[in-house]
């Protein structure tokens, strides 16, 4: 015999609760396989299921749309930031700035090593100590740095800047949209278990079985056969 399976997406449990309701506006109330307060339950409740997922799609598009503008950001900005520390480096060796001096920025005085930047909070807690280091040691008479300068690596650590916060809210929109979409499935599930239920018991003495599957299936239940078994059946 074919088992069913409640739908396991989001899409699906619309679809199969969009399937009840259509029937709803097209049968009498007296000819519906399921009950009129199930039926007023799922058609409430579709509205906001879908409305929620909806939500949750758009926040999901918009953050994937910033965080491609925002992933260029980021290189960039890691690409000079990494290039003033390997320069400042070199400074420090040709004694054209103090080792000392690299305390201005954070920097490990033992080494001449770039920081990990592979994390975008690695990006941004760098940047911004390279960008006071620069200042606070050009305030006491040092030389600036050239190639890049300061001003050029702060203008491409404010954008990334700008479009990292713009994507940590994005991300966290989507995070509540998702919480919000994801707590309101288990109700989605017990009234399309509920309906479906309905449904098959409406149905249970109809004969074939296939036409009995048939009517099931015109409210959205879905059927699986085990391996083999649908070729059996048609014999």
């Amino acid at each position: 015999m074919p088992y069913r399976r409640l739908p396991n997406t989001d899409q699906a449990r619309i679809r199969a609760l969009k399937a009840v309701v259509a029937k709803g506006d097209t049968y009498n109330v007296y000819d519906l396989a399921v009950s009129l307060k199930v039926l007023t339950d799922a058609r409430n409740f579709l509205v906001k299921f879908e409305a929620a997922h909806s939500y949750y799609v758009e926040c999901f598009e918009r953050q994937s749309k910033a965080g491609r503008k925002h992933q260029a950001n980021v290189k960039t900005a890691r690409l000079y930031i990494s290039h003033f520390i390997q320069v400042l480096n070199l400074a420090v060796i040709r004694s054209e700035v103090r080792t000392v001096h690299k305390e201005f920025y954070g920097l490990d005085m033992r080494n001449n090593n770039v920081p990990d930047l592979s994390t975008e909070a690695a990006l941004a807690e760098w940047g911004r100590k390279i960008v006071e280091g620069e200042s606070r040691r050009i305030s006491q008479g040092g030389i600036p740095i050239y190639n890049p300068t300061i001003a050029k690596v702060r203008v491409h650590y404010d954008i990334f800047m700008e479009s990292y916060e713009r994507q940590r809210n994005l991300q966290a929109l989507t995070a509540r949209s998702l919480e919000t979409l994801a707590s309101m499935r288990s109700e989605a599930d017990a009234l399309i278990l509920d309906i479906w239920n309905q449904v098959e018991r409406k149905y249970a003495e109809v004969m074939p079985n296939e036409k009995r599957l048939e009517l099931c299936r015109a409210y959205g239940l879905i059927y699986y056969y085990r391996t083999g078994e649908k070729e059996e059946i048609t014999k």
